[in-house]
């Protein structure tokens, strides 16, 4: 689902309450919640997820085993690679505050790709005592205006390693810069 078919902040605020209240009468499941949901526990590993988290990720995360992320592989917009324990997750949970603004690029074990906007929130019990995250994962992937600004983040930091003049590169690398930081305001704007 695209941000504007919902509200993403909405849809995160549901699943910390159905987190939070996990043996109340008015339990939620995540799976009656739209979009490729995932929780943790104060440590970071993987407790639960919905069906969309698996279509998503193109994988069946492994519960107590897979930590901070449900994807197989992650990389920042640039095409390099972004460790799991760098995720915005983990830094959602190491620092216990909602991470909002990123975007990153999850690789599936098929060897597809797709843009996301993740949405990773701490949760708290009833006593204020940090229990864990929910992280809701929006597929970003195609979206037209975004997709221009980021081939245009490929073309120069591509030319950035043909020529020799470090003025012209770091000139090329900051235009490139600049481009990723318009795809990421098409994301955004629209939420």
């Amino acid at each position: 689902l695209m941000p504007s078919a919902f509200n993403p902040e909405e849809v995160v605020q549901a699943a910390v309450a159905a987190v939070a209240n996990r043996a109340g009468p008015d339990r939620v499941s995540l799976d009656d919640l739209p979009g490729a949901l995932y929780v943790t526990d104060a440590e970071g590993l993987i407790t639960d997820y919905n069906k969309a988290c698996i279509d998503f990720a193109g994988r069946v995360p492994t519960p107590k085993r897979d930590r901070w992320c449900v994807t197989w592989k992650l990389f920042r917009e640039d095409d390099s690679f972004l460790p799991h324990d760098q995720c915005p997750m983990a830094v959602a949970i190491r620092q216990r505050q909602p991470v909002r603004g990123a975007t990153a690029i999850a690789r599936r074990p098929d060897g597809t790709q797709a843009s996301f906007a993740p949405y990773p929130t701490p949760v708290f019990d009833a006593a204020g005592a940090f229990i864990g995250a929910v992280n809701l994962l929006v597929d970003i992937t195609g979206w037209p205006e975004r997709e221009r600004w980021l081939q245009e983040a490929r073309r120069c930091r591509r030319l950035s390693r043909t020529v020799s003049d470090l003025q012209t590169i770091d000139t090329l690398q900051t235009m490139a810069t600049e481009y990723e930081a318009k795809a990421r305001e098409c994301v955004f704007a629209s939420a």
